[in-house]
């Protein structure tokens, strides 16, 4: 028998025994991702701020997980959908903010190495709202002791859905800029989330406490937008000098918004 035939098929044994015997799968798109050549340029400036929310806070629907009893059982109360998180200091979660304009037109900003990691605890997705860089690996992770089925829902990427059993990590990189990507569960049609994918990394999520702060601008006049998944999106203008902050605040309501 040819030494080549032997080695083609010890490697494919090989990487079938390691397909079986690991915990994690990869999904990527066919065309690879080159890093820039250069990375930047950066400044010193900085904008801050946060998204205020005007009146009550609104009451998220409660989840059926009537005929997910595995997924309920996690919970110590009533588990609510996510969609409009208003923090106690009268501010919004999971409010995407980036920068649309004013990014130097010679800007070639490389993704970083370390991975974005998109767990599903709970039967949600944690985090619900982020941002990634095209060329950065999503790494998606179940915790739960259910299997999920997860589907990303790109348009200017390439849609793929997966299979992800108990315990199981898949990996994918995105090519091209997007904001924002749908991401839903298949078996658990109360999952949602979204990916902000971008050329640079100027952007930020709110959290707790309603806050982001996007760093190492180059000085110049920047359009900042602020997106939200029941209430859409904010813009507003901002010029900062290097090595200067600017504070910007954006406010929603339930039935309007306004942006200062």
């Amino acid at each position: 028998m040819p030494t080549w035939y032997l080695c083609t098929a010890l490697a494919g044994t090989l990487a079938l025994a390691a397909c079986g015997r690991g915990e994690s799968a990869a999904v990527h798109d066919t065309d690879s991702v080159a890093a820039p050549p250069t990375d930047g340029p950066y400044g010193g400036a900085t904008i801050t701020g946060r998204v205020r929310f005007a009146g009550p806070a609104p009451a998220n629907p409660p989840i059926d997980m009537r005929h997910a009893p595995r997924c309920r059982a996690v919970y110590h109360a009533d588990p609510r959908q996510l969609s409009v998180v208003v923090n106690p200091n009268g501010t919004l979660a999971n409010v995407f903010v980036y920068v649309t304009q004013g990014v130097p037109a010679n800007g070639r900003y490389a993704a970083p190495p370390d991975p974005v990691l998109l767990t599903q605890r709970g039967c949600q997705y944690h985090p619900r709202v982020f941002g990634i860089m095209a060329g950065q690996t999503l790494a998606m992770r179940n915790d739960d002791i259910v299997p999920h089925t997860l589907s990303v829902r790109s348009i200017r990427n390439q849609p793929f859905t997966i299979n992800q059993p108990a315990g199981r990590k898949t990996e994918h990189v995105f090519r091209s800029t997007e904001v924002m990507v749908p991401l839903e569960g298949k078996v658990h049609r109360w999952m949602r989330g979204y990916a902000g994918i971008l050329s640079h990394p100027f952007f930020a999520t709110t959290g707790d406490d309603g806050r982001f702060t996007i760093t190492r601008l180059p000085p110049g006049t920047y359009t900042l937008e602020a997106w939200h998944e029941a209430y859409g999106r904010r813009r507003t203008t901002v010029t900062v000098r290097d090595s200067t902050t600017q504070r910007v605040t954006f406010s929603y309501a339930e039935t309007g918004a306004e942006t200062s």
